[in-house]
């Protein structure tokens, strides 16, 4: 299918769709659902919702409504947990100013829970994956590892104090680092998720036409991330991740195989990847100091197409 008014499709792996309903004005719409990721149903509602309304902030866009989705076993669980998951679906989208005006629920044997998401975004201001410039600098709003540490809590190496940071940043919202970025003169941005770092660069350097080059050191981990890798607590898409990114990632001898695997991590709610200026790019690090999660991680690179280079 073909219409003039989309601006963004899915041919190049984008966070979401736009499509355009004015001159000026287009909707930003997403959805994203997936099985449980913590033992708080409360905290699934909240990392679930940021989760989706993430995609629409990494395209520079602003989320107004949600839709709620659900899957869940009511005869087995009971109704209680499934509030649970709702009340903290509906405090993040509070949190976002965004309405949920209502949703649908099927009965399953496995809890699911997410949202389909519409937002509103400037023509002028839409940001793709696409549209990285070499000499720009990229920059990561959130600590990578939340696939290897819920796999290590579910496989109790570690308590729940020890996850706890990992929830908190799954359920904080990306809106200042989407509105930073466009205050700031972005270029392209991705939100990481499910594909993992070094997988969403690679869809942003070949939307871009461009090389990436990551510094291993300088992206933010979790604390254990490493320790824990080498304990075995890697999650199967973690593994399919890296055996995947191998066919576009040169590593660096001096990266370790730990580190490797913590860069291709399949991420839930994970942060913006941003390409930038410099200047900009100090502006952004500015402006989001306080949450102290912010890191340049590497620079856009006049190479082959897609190409990512970790040293």
């Amino acid at each position: 299918m073909t219409d003039p008014n989309v601006l963004v499709g899915h041919s190049t792996s984008d966070d979401a769709g736009v499509y355009r309903i004015s001159r000026d004005l287009s909707l930003v719409q997403t959805v994203d659902f997936f099985t449980p990721v913590v033992d708080d149903p409360y905290d699934f509602g909240r990392i679930a919702a940021a989760n989706a309304l993430s995609d629409v902030y990494a395209m520079g866009g602003v989320p107004i409504t949600a839709l709620n989705i659900v899957a869940f076993p009511v005869a087995e669980l009971g109704t209680e947990i499934l509030a649970r998951i709702l009340e903290g679906g509906a405090a993040v989208a509070t949190e976002a100013g965004v309405v949920i005006l209502g949703g649908h629920t099927i009965k399953d044997d496995e809890p699911k829970y997410g949202m389909a998401v519409t937002g509103t975004i400037r023509n002028e201001r839409i940001v793709r994956n696409g549209g990285a410039r070499p000499g720009d600098l990229l920059l990561l709003s959130k600590p990578v590892g939340t696939g290897i540490l819920t796999t290590a809590r579910k496989r109790d190496l570690i308590d729940d104090d020890a996850l706890a940071p990992a929830i908190v940043q799954m359920a904080r919202l990306n809106d200042r680092a989407s509105r930073a970025m466009l205050e700031h003169g972005v270029h392209a941005a991705t939100d990481v998720t499910g594909y993992g770092l070094i997988g969403h660069a690679g869809e942003m350097a070949r939307a871009s036409g461009v090389a990436l080059a990551i510094d291993a050191n300088r992206v933010p981990l979790f604390e254990g991330v490493l320790d824990l890798i080498a304990q075995g607590a890697v999650p199967g898409g973690t593994r399919d991740n890296l055996a995947d990114h191998a066919s576009f990632t040169q590593y660096a001898e001096t990266v370790g195989e730990a580190q490797r695997i913590a860069l291709s991590d399949a991420q839930t709610s994970g942060g913006l990847l941003i390409a930038i200026a410099a200047d900009g790019a100090q502006r952004v690090l500015d402006a989001l100091a306080d949450l102290g999660t912010v890191a340049v991680i590497g620079e856009v690179l006049d190479g082959p197409s897609g190409a990512i280079v970790v040293r």
